[in-house]
């Protein structure tokens, strides 16, 4: 099952599965309500781990959403895995977005480091620092370092990441989700230009967010 082109992201179905096989216990059971629940409850997994296709700009330079959501915060920061001061955007997604992340440019996977840590809900600014985390970095091919950082929330509790260190990735491409509800930050150098502004709702692999000048 390719992860990259099923519509459904195969990690859902560790919860679609079980929830269908009990919802069709109880219906045959004739324990209608409870089966009509889980029912319910299995369409909405089922949904949440939707994985549409999408249509990335050409542009080479243009920086893209890595996630479905609200940008919640654009700010000058110190980021220690780029050595130095550049330009965040934090983007939030709610439980009703599409969870799959995908790369904000193309390059190589330079880095992937994972960090465990608490469950803050992931619209709080101490969830950027506290929260349980995954950094993927990704070098252009003209040496420009982009950083994606998969923060978990209160309600997800597992961040999955799809690719590898040293890994060819292109601009759009998926690498990876975040189960139920969860915030991603990407980092740009300082001089890039920036295509949203806090409160703008983006797309993840359409939506340029910024412009490596």
């Amino acid at each position: 099952m390719n992860n990259k082109t099923f519509p459904i992201a195969p990690d859902g179905f560790f919860f679609i599965i079980p929830l269908a096989v009990l919802a069709i216990v109880l219906i045959c059971l004739k324990v209608m309500w409870a089966g009509v629940f889980f029912l319910a409850v299995t369409l909405f997994v089922l949904w949440f781990f939707r994985n549409p296709n999408r249509v990335t700009p050409e542009d080479e330079k243009a920086v893209i959403s890595p996630a479905d959501g609200r940008v919640i915060k654009i700010e000058e920061v110190e980021e220690e895995m780029l050595k130095g001061e550049v330009i965040k955007v934090s983007i939030f997604m709610n439980i009703f977005n599409v969870h799959v992340n995908r790369a904000p440019c193309a390059g190589t996977v330079k880095k992937i480091s994972y960090r465990k840590g608490k469950f803050f809900p992931a619209n709080l600014d101490k969830a950027s620092a506290l929260n349980e985390r995954n950094s993927v970095l990704i070098e252009t091919v003209d040496g420009r370092q982009i950083l994606t950082i998969q923060i978990a929330g209160i309600i997800a509790r597992r961040i999955v990441c799809w690719v590898k260190e040293d890994l060819e990735i292109q601009k759009g491409e998926r690498f990876g989700l975040i189960k139920f509800g969860s915030r991603l930050e990407v980092f740009m150098p300082l001089g890039s230009t920036i295509h949203v502004k806090v409160g703008d709702k983006v797309r993840a692999g359409e939506t340029r967010i910024g412009y490596l000048i």
